[in-house]
């Protein structure tokens, strides 16, 4: 496993240089039909999904959707009364789209399925294009479709790292697997360093997402600032996707067929903690404890959720300890304990699911409730 992470981080130190003019044949391919029929896909899966989001989440989203179509670059004032029509106009083409089916994708003489990944990449292969399409939290459905900046496989997993994006949706997850393939959106990251720098200034607090941005100049040069944190936490991300991987190998499809049933709520935010627990006691955490990346670390506990917090104290506990006293130690035994825990957690709840499907709400939520560690 470790010598997967330096493949992973020589992998990502590559800054994108594609022209992406220069990459894209023309022989067969209509690149601006391909690129409005991705993009309404985009547009019809947000119609059915952004209202999830809070409020805040939403607005701070849908402007850095503004930015992304636009062209405005990182620290540009936006003006306010652009960004408010184009919110107007945005929603009521979601509303004109909420009931629409997904197109087709329309390549070389042929059509595909919208959600055949597979079959769309192959096509796109000497065109050095990349095509993903799949379900997100919430069953939410996400497309996009980018210029490849390299390809990487390595023992199961192959990674393709995407450079700059032709199509995306509001959430743009940058880091996502589907089976053994891990795409890695890096303009996709990009951004979502800026949104965490950003939440972070609101209150500047003193905490981990805080510390860990001390490591970068965001005082001086925010440009750099962002280009050194993507760069550092993209390895984190793909160490993240491939702990996924591992635990669907152990949990099966099981797992997500249960999550598929249950609408948004506390129960389906604790299967997701637990699960993402598992795989980053399984991958993420053993590696960036043995890489010793104090800035990775910090930021790793900056973005745990309040329910991942909720549900492993006692990893709080021993990253304070870290903090206080610079000692690692606790935190490699939990990481390796963590792993075992997990498991059993998550196996569990599966047999509950299977055995026991009466009050399963409940039972379930129980459960969890009483195997924090």
């Amino acid at each position: 496993m470790l010598g997967l992470i330096w493949v992973f981080y020589w992998v990502m130190q590559a800054t994108p240089s594609i022209s992406t003019g220069k990459h894209v044949k023309a022989m067969h391919l209509d690149l601006q039909t391909l690129k409005q029929t991705v993009q309404k896909n985009c547009h019809i899966a947000d119609a059915n999904s952004a209202g999830n989001y809070t409020l805040c989440v939403y607005l701070l989203k849908m402007r850095e959707f503004y930015r992304w179509e636009n062209g405005y670059n990182f620290g540009d004032n936006i003006p306010r009364e652009e960004v408010g029509n184009w919110l107007r106009e945005r929603e009521a083409l979601w509303e004109d789209l909420q009931d629409a089916d997904y197109e087709k994708i329309p390549l070389n003489d042929q059509v595909f399925d919208p959600f055949d990944s597979h079959s769309i990449n192959q096509t796109l292969q000497d065109q050095h294009l990349v095509y993903s399409a799949g379900l997100g939290h919430d069953n939410a459905a996400h497309f996009f479709l980018g210029v490849l900046e390299r390809r990487e496989r390595h023992n199961d997993f192959e990674i393709i790292v995407v450079a700059d994006e032709y199509a995306r949706d509001l959430t743009a997850p940058p880091a996502m697997s589907q089976g053994k393939t891990i795409y890695i959106r890096r303009e996709a990251f990009y951004r979502l360093m800026w949104e965490k720098y950003e939440q972070w200034l609101w209150n500047r607090p003193e905490n981990a997402m805080g510390r860990a941005l001390a490591f970068y100049p965001f005082e001086t040069d925010l440009d750099d600032a962002l280009e050194q944190l993507t760069q550092n936490e993209l390895n984190a991300a793909v160490l993240h996707e491939i702990g996924e991987a591992m635990a669907h190998t152990v949990l099966g499809d099981a797992w997500e067929d249960l999550l598929i049933t249950l609408p948004h709520s506390k129960l389906a935010l604790m299967l997701r903690a637990i699960r993402d627990h598992y795989a980053d006691t399984l991958s993420t955490l053993p590696a960036l404890l043995e890489q010793e990346n104090a800035a990775s670390i910090h930021f790793y506990f900056g973005n745990l959720t309040n329910m991942r917090k909720d549900l492993f104290p006692s990893l709080m506990m021993a990253y304070q300890h870290w903090h206080e006293q610079g000692d690692l130690n606790a935190l490699r035994k939990l990481a390796r304990a963590g792993k075992d825990h997990w498991e059993s957690v998550c196996r569990g709840v599966l047999e509950i699911a299977q055995t026991s499907p009466e009050n399963l709400h409940a039972r379930l939520t129980d459960f969890i409730e009483s195997n924090r560690r």
